[in-house]
C-alpha cells in the first residue's frame, strides 16, 4: 500500500468512526458558518463540568465554516464576537462579545452586548435537546440555529434581523459612529422591572415591557426577556446543528 493509499484509507476510517459516534448519540455535530459581511470570532463557554471547543473561541473568516463533536449531555452557549484584533499571543480585545480580551475564551464569558445561542443536548433524566437564541445580554449579531435531521417538530430559533439598525438611542453602543450593539433593556436601565429581578423575579410578575415587544416583534424567533422561554425554547434530538451568523432572510 502507497503512502497516499494509506492516508487516504486512515481517513476513510476517521469518517466512518465519527459518523459511528453521531448515529449511536454519543456525539452531536455543531457546525459554525460565517455567512456575515466580515469576519466573526465565534466564542463558546461550556457549561458547568463541560468544556470549551476549540478552545473557547477562534477566528472564521467570511464564507468559512468550522464543525466540532461534543458529547451528548453537553451544555453551554455560544455567540459572535465583532471587531477584534489579537497579537500573536491570543491577547487582543473585541467591540462586542469580548472575553476578558483573549481569543481563546478559557472559561471566561462575553460582555454584553451579545446575540447568544444556548443549547443543553440531553440530561440524566431525559435525552431530548433543549436550544435558543437570547436577546437577554442584548444583541451584537444575527445569528440562527438549525437542526439537521431530528424528525417532525424540530424548529429553527433565530434573530436573523440586524436590530442595531433599529436600537433604541438609549441602547446603542457605538463605536466610530457607528451602531456595533444594541444593550438590552435590563442593561440600559438597570432596574429590577426590566432585568426581572427583585420583586420581579418570577414569570408572574416579570411580564413583556415595550422594549421587549419591540425585539420579540423583529425576532419572534429569539428569546426576548428572561421569562419568555414558552414560546422560544425549541426541541429536537437531532446529530447535526448548524449555527449560522447572518443568516439569509427566510
Amino acid at each position: 500500500m502507497t503512502m497516499a493509499m494509506a492516508t487516504a484509507f486512515f481517513k476513510f476510517l476517521l469518517v466512518v468512526s465519527l459518523c459511528a459516534r453521531v448515529s449511536s448519540g454519543q456525539e452531536i455535530q455543531l457546525v459554525i458558518v460565517n455567512n456575515c459581511n466580515g469576519t466573526v470570532w465565534p466564542a463558546i463557554l461550556g457549561g458547568a463540568g463541560h468544556h470549551s471547543p476549540e478552545g473557547g473561541g477562534f477566528r472564521l473568516a467570511t464564507g468559512e465554516e468550522a464543525l466540532f463533536p461534543v458529547p451528548s449531555q453537553w451544555s453551554g452557549r455560544i455567540w459572535g464576537r465583532r471587531g477584534c484584533w489579537f497579537d500573536e499571543n491570543g491577547t487582543g480585545s473585541c467591540e462586542t462579545g469580548d472575553c476578558e480580551g483573549r481569543l481563546r475564551c478559557g472559561g471566561a464569558a462575553g460582555s454584553p452586548p451579545a446575540t447568544v445561542v444556548e443549547m443543553t443536548f440531553g440530561t440524566a433524566t431525559s435525552t431530548l435537546h433543549y436550544y435558543d437564541v437570547s436577546l437577554v445580554d442584548g444583541f451584537n449579531v444575527p445569528v440562527e440555529m438549525v437542526p439537521v435531521g431530528g424528525g417532525v417538530g424540530c424548529r429553527t430559533a433565530a434573530c436573523e434581523v440586524d436590530l442595531n439598525v433599529c436600537c433604541p438611542s438609549r441602547f446603542e453602543v457605538r463605536v466610530g459612529g457607528k451602531v456595533v450593539g444594541c444593550r438590552s433593556a435590563c442593561q440600559a436601565l438597570k432596574t429590577d422591572k426590566y432585568c426581572c429581578t427583585g420583586e420581579f423575579a418570577s414569570p408572574e410578575s416579570c411580564r413583556p415591557t415595550i422594549f421587549s415587544a419591540l425585539f420579540k416583534s423583529l425576532c419572534p424567533r429569539a428569546l426576548s426577556f428572561a421569562f419568555d422561554d414558552s414560546s422560544t425554547l425549541r426541541t429536537c434530538r437531532a446529530s447535526r446543528y448548524l449555527i449560522t451568523f447572518c443568516p439569509p432572510r427566510r
